[in-house]
């Protein structure tokens, strides 16, 4: 049975629509003591270390040096694409300093508080 509203459903047996593959969308934000970064919103497809290379590393080295001037460290979590030996590199070469993912403890709420 269909209903419009779970207000119908429970009507007709509590039977209710729901939707298979409900939208998904992801979004990078950066956070530090002078503010907020520029959003970074993905609407498609799911995020490897190229595409977090090409799309979000460039937006914060930009809005770090903005708001920071040229003295500051990026520090991100173990996300795969965060991880991968690219991403990394990429880090390393462009960020004026870096905490690696080897110097970075998994799982600490004292630095993680969004988690």
């Amino acid at each position: 049975m269909w209903a419009i509203s779970r207000e119908e459903a429970d009507k007709r047996g509590a039977i209710y629509e729901t939707t298979k593959f409900p939208v998904k969308v992801m979004v990078w934000l950066g956070v530090c003591s002078e503010g907020l970064s520029v959003p970074v919103i993905f609407e498609d497809g799911s995020m490897d270390a190229q595409r977090y290379i090409d799309e979000v590393l460039p937006i914060v080295l930009e809005c770090g040096n903005e708001m920071l001037g040229e003295h500051w460290t990026y520090q991100q979590d173990g996300a795969r694409p965060h991880i991968h030996y690219l991403s990394q590199k990429w880090c390393i070469d462009h960020f004026p300093s870096f905490i690696s993912k080897d110097r970075w403890p998994p799982n600490s709420p004292d630095l993680c508080p969004f988690d």
